[in-house]
């Protein structure tokens, strides 16, 4: 008999990160197949279950059946779960159950921790792990008894305790899914505790940790040295000045557009008083963050406003958060490239600190790499699924921004115009980018070689 060795897999970071979101996804698919997941008792189908498995762990939203009538309890229980691993990452979740089981880190465990959370560097990593487990459930926990207020009344203790879970973990999770009727929120337009819960935790979420551990920090030594407000805020880091002076800017132009270019439509804001109509605008500007929740049908959307939102969608959220999209920092850097040219400046400075090169380069690879993704994806939906312009880029940049929002397109959709959108997912979840890397070879060699410089005329 001959004796066969197999070879010990080795995987690179950029190699298990995208797997292990394809592993999570196939083991969600195979559970939501299962008839004890469904209220009817019978079993889902593949693609079906497949789509709101990849919905789930890639915190999107998108759903082709309603989460609150086709799924059971053990389903949205599985479903729940889903969403909190894509939130937190996969790498993150097994990371927490070895600090829990007390096992050892090794350094390729190290390495794989920090380019999950995309960092810089390895110091006080696991420090850095505990802190973000720690303040997920504290956020989600005050977001939970926040909407029991509202949920538990309503719907009864029970039920309303597992609704005010559920939707506090969507929502921190920018997962966008909930529990509560076919119109998302759009029965809580009118209620204030609703709709700033919902707020804050979608903005927390999208903040990203590396801000909110930067802002305590300096916020207990500016109360420890009795610092001002302002001289904290001036300590703060070039990172959080950056994503917080962005988001700001973003949530206030996103208000304004949304207000404007919506006051009159009957479809939307038209009907409400100018508070509503203010509260609902800027609900719009926090949600298209790659949230997903709703107060009124997109569909109903003018033109004008579409091309805002497909702006906001691809632009998304924040690094090392729970938000999708190519995130606020890659957008800004890009834009300071252009300013840095257009000026003839050699440096990119931001709050008196420069830009490194390899960052800019990163800012715009991720640009190009994310634009092509969504228009190859956008043309090969029209191809399989014909359907209007608007409304198919609409579903593939919501899609690769893990927004969840839709112009009630999703349910409609064919099997090939589904994997069409779970690809979309995927690739948004794990980034456009990484997926280039993952198949790409080593270039080391070749940067060891150099080449003369060619004349090439551009613009």
């Amino acid at each position: 008999m001959k004796k066969f060795k197999l070879k010990e897999m080795k995987l690179s970071p950029v190699q298990i990160i995208p797997a292990s979101f394809f592993f999570a996804i196939m083991v969600g698919t195979i559970f939501l197949m299962l008839p004890i997941s469904a209220a009817s008792g019978r079993a889902t189908d593949f693609l079906t279950a497949l789509f709101t498995a990849t919905t789930s762990i890639c915190v999107t939203g998108l759903v082709v059946v309603d989460t609150y009538a086709h799924w059971s309890l053990f389903g949205q229980i599985v479903i729940l779960i889903l969403i909190q691993i894509g939130g937190l990452g996969m790498i993150a979740v097994a990371s927490m159950i070895m600090l829990l089981t007390r096992r050892k880190f090794s350094l390729t465990d190290r390495i794989l921790l920090r380019d999950a959370f995309n960092l810089n560097s390895s110091n006080r990593l696991l420090s850095f792990l505990v802190n973000v487990l720690k303040g997920t459930f504290i956020v989600e926990l005050v977001g939970a008894v926040l909407y029991s207020f509202v949920f538990i009344p309503q719907f009864g203790p029970a039920k309303g305790i597992w609704t005010s879970v559920f939707n506090s973990v969507s929502a921190f999770c920018n997962a966008g899914m909930d529990i509560i009727g076919p119109n998302s929120l759009g029965d809580y337009r009118d209620n204030p505790l609703v709709m700033t819960v919902t707020i804050l935790l979608i903005v927390f979420g999208g903040l990203g940790f590396v801000v909110w551990f930067d802002v305590l920090e300096r916020s207990k030594e500016g109360a420890k040295r009795r610092f001002n407000p302002v001289t904290v805020v001036k300590r703060f880091s070039e990172h959080t000045k950056l994503v917080l002076s962005f988001t700001l800017f973003l949530l206030i132009s996103g208000t304004l557009a949304f207000m404007v270019l919506e006051f009159n439509n009957p479809g939307t804001i038209g009907s409400m008083n100018f508070g509503g109509k203010l509260a609902n605008s800027f609900f719009e500007s926090v949600t298209l963050r790659t949230a997903g929740f709703t107060t009124f049908p997109q569909e109903n959307l003018r033109l004008e406003s579409c091309i805002v939102a497909y702006l906001f969608m691809f632009i998304g959220g924040s690094p090392i958060g729970t938000a999708g999209g190519i995130k606020t920092t890659t957008f800004f850097l890009l834009i300071m490239n252009v300013r840095s040219y257009l000026r003839n400046q050699d440096d990119k400075v931001i709050f008196n600190h420069r830009v490194s090169e390899d960052s800019m380069r990163k800012a715009s690879a991720v640009v190009f790499v994310s634009a092509t993704a969504v228009m190859i994806l956008t043309i090969l939906l029209l191809v399989v699924n014909p359907v209007s312009m608007e409304d198919a880029f609409y579903e593939v940049v919501s899609a690769c921004g893990t927004v969840g929002l839709s112009r009630g397109l999703t349910s409609s959709l064919g099997s090939l115009g589904r994997i069409t959108i779970i690809i979309a997912m995927y690739l948004g979840r794990i980034g456009p980018i990484s997926l280039v890397a993952l198949f790409s070879g080593n270039s080391g060699d070749f940067n060891k070689i150099k080449f003369a410089e060619g004349t090439f005329y551009v613009g």
